[in-house]
């Protein structure tokens, strides 16, 4: 096997071999004429004469005395279209050339562990080109012993801790005794380099591993705060609802995340059912649409429409068709084929019954999405009903236009009152509320947000209100502020519309945290009154 090759300027003399003794030779041993050959290596002049060197053959000449030949190159031997194969066995083939590496086991051949194998120094030159090729060559030979002495090369390696390959060994080993020896300066200067590369790889892999490590150790103590909090809810607070929603003890609760297992019940529970559906009312709901949807299917193409009213609800059937595909596309579980498409086309289509003066809008599928997550198709119906029904959701799906710029100017009060400098930044660049707002209410951050955060995010809604999403906002604002200050209009317009796929969970709640719900001592339902009262005080950008 060739263990090492490269090119020398100069070599003594006595150790060149003549090429045209090698082609002489390897023509003798496959019975082809000598002119032949020539003529086919001729055709093949184009390549360089180091590059046919090393494909036509593979002669060897160690100290001066001639090597037997191994093989010829696979350039030659296509250059003619009968093979000779080796008749010997396998484990009796000589071995073959190979560049940086060990010779990896012939299919069949048994290892002998009797055997042995040593590595001859060797020089080639053409006295053709003058190019010298200087290598290694591995043999094999019986047991060693008094009577079968080993090479001299054999212990080359023997003090090293590891068999040394690729470029490990070009940097390692030393070269063969035949060769001039490294200077001192560049063999400890490969050596300096060797050890600073495996020192930082060691440090970047226990860089990692504590990395791994910690990442483990927060994911168990998540995982156990969360079963202890679980726990908690289940014994001592769902049992007692009444008297505990409200206490102080459970607001902090609260706020820390509700666990995925009870998270369900608390919304339920949050949200309330005040418009009293039951689940009979789902499921005439539910029939009714199916009536629609195959009526529509049945007559659409057949006659128009009279009714404007019957226009508007086939339109909003076919957008709720369009707008499931659209919505969690990454959980793959609401698209056509996915085990939630159906749940959540029911919902939909139920509601669309329910309130036809609010049809559907776009949005409700990752509301209806979310709560079908968490909750029974029936109770997540009811859920969604009634957090719809909420004040602030009604005036943005019937787009009550002045309603929804009273929120916006209510929310430009506490985005002056907590963050003035961006604030200013945002009405030099006339950047309103309603072009990044809009999103984050209608689906209530579920779009905006990454799926767990958005759930905490709904978790101190259902207890906060529709105060909480404004505070939100004002959060994320927070948040990205050193950002935003840097952009134009079109620049944070984007970043506020597509928010980062990796945004920081507690960071985001520190931020809320620190958000003040209060304007000259007056609140969030306060401010929102006043200037439903007096409509001029409200926000001249968005009135323009």
């Amino acid at each position: 096997s060739l263990l090492w090759l490269s090119l020398w300027p100069c070599v003594d003399e006595s150790w060149e071999v003549s090429f045209q003794q090698v082609i002489r030779e390897h023509c003798r041993r496959l019975h082809v004429p000598t002119k032949r050959l020539q003529n086919k290596l001729t055709a093949a002049s184009d390549l360089q004469p180091a590059a046919r060197f090393l494909s036509w053959t593979d002669c060897v000449a160690v100290r001066g005395q001639k090597v037997r030949l191994v093989h010829l190159g696979q350039l030659v031997e296509s250059l003619f279209a009968r093979r000779v194969k080796d008749s010997r066995p396998v484990e009796q083939r000589d071995p073959g050339w190979k560049l940086f590496g060990k010779i990896p086991p012939r299919e069949g051949a048994i290892k002998d562990p009797t055997r042995i194998q040593k590595v001859e120094s060797f020089i080639v030159r053409d006295s053709q080109t003058g190019y010298v090729f200087m290598g290694e060559y591995e043999t094999k030979s019986g047991r060693a012993g008094p009577g079968n002495p080993t090479s001299p090369r054999q212990g080359v390696r023997k003090n090293l801790d590891f068999e040394p390959l690729s470029t490990t060994a070009l940097i390692l080993e030393d070269r063969p005794a035949n060769l001039p020896a490294k200077p001192a300066e560049e063999a400890l200067k490969h050596r300096q380099q060797y050890e600073e590369m495996v020192a930082q790889a060691k440090k970047r892999e226990l860089k990692e591993a504590q990395k791994r490590k910690k990442q483990l150790e927060d994911r168990c103590k998540l995982e156990e705060s969360i079963g202890t909090a679980a726990q908690i809810w289940n014994q001592e607070i769902l049992p007692n609802w009444s008297a505990l929603c409200t206490s102080r003890r459970v607001r902090d609760l609260w706020w820390q995340g509700l666990p995925p297992s009870v998270r369900g019940k608390v919304w339920s529970l949050a949200v309330g059912n005040e418009l009293n559906i039951t689940h009979e009312l789902y499921s005439i709901c539910l029939a009714r649409a199916k009536e629609k949807w195959s009526s529509t299917s049945a007559h659409s193409l057949e006659t128009e429409p009279e009714d404007p009213g019957s226009s508007d609800r086939e339109s909003s059937l076919e957008l709720i068709k369009l707008d499931i595909s659209r919505t969690f596309p990454h959980l793959c579980i609401f698209q056509q084929g996915g085990p939630y498409h159906d749940v959540l086309h029911s919902i939909l289509g139920a509601y669309t019954c329910y309130r036809p003066d609010v049809g559907y809008v776009q949005g409700m599928s990752f509301i209806a999405a979310v709560l079908i997550l968490n909750l029974d198709t029936a109770d997540a119906f009811i859920a969604f009903a009634n957090l719809l029904n909420k004040p602030c959701q009604m005036a943005f799906f019937r787009v009550d236009h002045s309603l929804m710029l009273t929120y916006f100017a209510a929310f430009e009060v506490f985005f002056e009152e907590n963050l003035p400098k961006l604030f200013a930044h945002f009405q030099k660049n006339n950047l309103t509320p309603d072009i990044y707002l809009i999103d984050w209410i209608f689906t209530l951050y579920s779009k905006s947000l990454p799926l767990d955060l958005a759930c905490r995010v709904w978790d101190v809604f259902c207890r906060d209100n529709e105060e909480f999403l404004f505070r939100t906002g004002l959060g994320l604002l927070r948040l990205y502020q050193d950002v935003l200050t840097t952009m134009d209009f079109i620049h944070m317009a984007q970043f506020l519309t597509r928010l980062p796929e990796n945004l920081p969970a507690e960071q985001l709640f520190q931020h809320i945290a620190a958000v003040h719900m209060t304007s000259r001592n007056r609140k969030w339902a306060q401010v929102l009154q006043a200037l439903q009262k007096d409509p001029e005080r409200g926000s001249p950008v968005l009135k323009r």
